[in-house]
């Protein structure tokens, strides 16, 4: 008696233990993040997320972490169950949304666009839009930086007929530094660190940023897709709450996050200084507003959200009507 009392206390301990087990392995929801390009500095947080435990915390294991082919295929995977979480140029992701592509933005990274159109300060300076007239501009003819071209020049009352335009493919600082054009459109926290630190240093490029000449709307985010946020809404909770302690991390310690991902992300053993100069340009430029201040970082305002699908619209850039409420939400962002 006492020994069958023995064995079925053994097997209910086992057995508890079991589904303890069981139930630990189904808290961690496994999820997979796409980026818009190769890794740079404004993805630390995936990294640094996973690596501080910040994902784990929140019962999300980060599976995968996948470098992309610009925003547009980045919008294409998540809306189509290929990824779960993606990051990508905001202004695209609502001409996505225009073209069918159910993606909604949960945060944005950027306040203020970081796209910009620049230059090697010894042979070209730029001060006003109308300098860009008769250059010879280095452009990829799709993804973000097109979309922001055309929205720049339709604000500044230019055309494409007013430059010649030379279709180019990344890495574009080849193409400036070899005088094949005098201008390309790039990121201030991706492109400009990569040129700086082979063009002379600060001081070495002009710049002229989109966000002073009439381009006002968010810069790049984090989205996921429609089903995700219908189906899974507490992983999305979860992940934007661990993606934004990640991203105070990354701000409060810039030269720990650049190391981190450099050391977590294939091939970037030796780029650490770069990332660092990509995140610093961030925290100096966009990371932060008002609305930051108040809510944290990540925050969308559906005023900011208006004024960004105006911008679209006014330049010709949005083909078809969309309300704030179709491209972004909030409630993930709100205090707990």
């Amino acid at each position: 008696m006492l020994r069958r009392s023995f064995i079925k206390a053994a097997t209910l301990v086992a057995f508890a233990g079991a589904l303890g087990f069981s139930g630990a392995a189904q808290a961690a929801d496994k999820v997979n993040v796409q980026l818009d390009w190769v890794v740079r500095g404004n993805h630390a947080m995936f990294f640094v997320g996973k690596e501080k435990g910040f994902f784990a915390k929140n019962d999300i294991d980060l599976a995968d972490i996948r470098k992309g082919s610009g925003s547009p295929d980045a919008m294409r995977l998540v809306g189509n169950e290929n990824a779960d979480f993606g990051f990508g140029d905001l202004p695209t992701l609502t001409v996505a949304r225009s073209q069918n592509v159910p993606v909604v933005a949960v945060a944005a990274v950027n306040q203020h666009s970081p796209l910009a159109i620049i230059s090697l300060a010894k042979t070209v300076k730029l001060t006003k839009p109308a300098d860009l007239k008769g250059l010879t501009i280095g452009i990829h003819p799709a993804g973000s930086t097109y979309i922001f071209f055309k929205g720049f020049l339709a604000a500044n009352g230019l055309t494409e007929k007013d430059m010649t335009l030379n279709s180019v493919s990344p890495p574009y600082e080849s193409y400036l530094l070899l005088g094949r054009v005098q201008t390309v459109v790039g990121y201030v926290d991706a492109e400009v660190p990569e040129l700086e630190a082979k063009a002379g240093g600060p001081g070495s490029l002009s710049i002229m940023m989109g966000a002073d000449h009439g381009w006002k709307a968010y810069g790049s985010g984090l989205f996921t897709s429609e089903k995700m946020i219908k189906d899974k809404p507490d992983v999305v909770r979860r992940f934007v709450k661990a993606y934004r302690e990640a991203f105070d991390y990354v701000v409060a310690h810039p030269e720990e996050a650049a190391e981190i991902t450099a050391k977590a992300a294939p091939g970037y053993a030796d780029k650490k200084a770069v990332l660092l100069a990509q995140i610093n340009a961030d925290i100096a430029s966009t990371f932060t507003s008002p609305e930051t201040k108040e809510h944290g970082l990540g925050w969308m305002a559906k005023a900011q959200w208006e004024e960004t699908l105006k911008t679209l619209t006014d330049q010709g850039v949005l083909k078809t009507a969309l309300s704030a409420d179709d491209v972004f939400t909030d409630k993930f962002l709100a205090k707990e």
